[in-house]
């Protein structure tokens, strides 16, 4: 028998790669370099500053 979830972390996850992919899709390389140096910037100053 199942339980009912308050919090899926598989369905996070995909949730997650599907917008970033959705994102991505049809980018060149260097736009695509410029999306994960954008990205990066993003996660350090938020980990730098909560």
């Amino acid at each position: 028998m199942r339980t009912k979830k308050k919090f899926d972390a598989v369905k996070m996850m995909r949730d997650i790669r599907n917008e970033i992919n959705n994102e991505i899709s049809g980018m060149s390389i260097k736009q695509l370099m410029e999306y994960l140096q954008k990205a990066k910037s993003e996660y350090q100053k938020a980990i730098v500053a909560p």
